[in-house]
């Protein structure tokens, strides 16, 4: 497939079929936009269709019970805990552990985290940061999704997911709706992609 299906169905209709293969895309919105909800749906759907997944969580802020919630198959997930100390150290650390598990292979999904990076930080990253990420997939059958506050390192063929307002949790809890603008060097979906997620 040339793209990695997320399982929830208007968004992937929107996306195409999915998040594109060999690219490099972003999840990005404010805090409790559903920035992390979309995350382990993306990772959940993944490990469900029997993929290896990775995460570099670098402020270690996964919370596994979510994780499991979530329907993410743990055995099929690596999960690279990062440093609550200094944050420029902290996303230093994890860009390098990103690019050694791109550079290992053999995953269909790698995400790293840097929704709780200041801004400082991520201003200060090198402008070839995501090239060199970009160079590492391509041609690959791996997606890697840079999830953050605000849009980082698309590169030319992957899409950014950005996500507006507040999830709306259902009264009983069994999931949430979202709404996405996707951008994409192909095409922009005008308005929102309303999305629909349950926990299994």
């Amino acid at each position: 497939d040339a793209a990695a299906a997320t399982d929830l169905a208007r968004l992937d209709e929107a996306l195409g079929g999915g998040l594109p293969r060999g690219q490099l895309s972003e999840i990005v919105g404010a805090r409790s936009s559903g920035r992390t909800a979309l995350l382990l749906q993306v990772l959940a759907a993944a490990t469900q269709r029997g993929e290896m997944a990775a995460l570099v969580d670098t402020f270690d802020r996964l919370d596994v019970a979510s994780a499991a919630a979530a329907a993410i198959d743990l055995d099929r997930l690596l999960w690279i805990r990062g440093d609550a100390g200094g944050a420029d150290r902290a996303v230093e650390r994890g860009l390098k552990a990103l690019n050694l598990v791109l550079q290992a292979g053999g995953f269909g999904i790698v995400a790293i985290d840097l929704t709780d990076a200041p801004a400082s930080a991520l201003r200060g990253l090198p402008f070839t940061t995501w090239l060199r990420v970009q160079r590492t997939i391509e041609g690959s059958d791996t997606v890697c999704v840079i999830v953050g506050p605000q849009p980082l390192g698309r590169s030319a063929g992957g899409l950014t997911l950005a996500l507006a307002g507040t999830p709306r949790w259902s009264s009983l809890l069994t999931g949430f709706d979202l709404a996405a603008r996707v951008v994409s060097p192909r095409r922009q979906v005008d308005g929102h992609v309303a999305m629909a997620a349950h926990v299994r």
